[in-house]
């Protein structure tokens, strides 16, 4: 669910894109968002996805059944548009028929993903780029929710 709408109840044709951004990814990695749990930390599967690409480390995420060097340029590819489609603000996310020109290989040049929503901020390293050029994102993170019900 695109977090516009989780928490402002804002519906538009991003949030579309935020959820299709999410399938791409579960397809990827063979776990749907709900259920996916890494071993070695708690994280959400576009957690784990974010930290995997800022690593570079983008086999990890590939499911075995669809893992194959002759698919891996496609694979990191839709990884990357999909991580395109789950950012955080709507207005950094491409619109569908862009989506489809990315997939389509009209859009050769696909722009480096912004914080994904529902992850915590953290300093990120651009795959490309070396350590000694990456960038610190400021934040907090809440350990807590607390949720009050109130009868009519």
């Amino acid at each position: 669910m695109a977090p516009e709408y989780a928490m402002g109840g804002r519906f538009s044709e991003k949030s579309d894109v935020f959820s299709f951004g999410v399938l791409v990814l579960e397809i990827i990695s063979g776990r749907k968002n709900t259920s996916f749990y890494n071993d070695e930390m708690a994280l959400s599967l576009l957690e784990y996805a974010w930290k995997v690409w800022n690593e570079g480390n983008f086999e990890v995420l590939i499911d075995e059944r669809i893992s194959s060097p002759d698919l891996l340029a496609e694979i990191i590819r839709c990884t990357h548009i999909g991580l395109l489609c789950v950012q955080e603000f709507p207005i950094n996310r491409p619109t569908i028929s862009n989506v489809l020109s990315m997939l389509g290989k009209e859009i050769a040049d696909l722009p480096f993903p912004e914080q994904p929503a529902f992850t915590q901020k953290q300093g990120r390293n651009h795959p490309q780029h070396s350590s000694s050029q990456s960038q610190t994102m400021t934040g907090s993170s809440n350990d807590v929710t607390i949720t009050v019900i109130k009868g009519r």
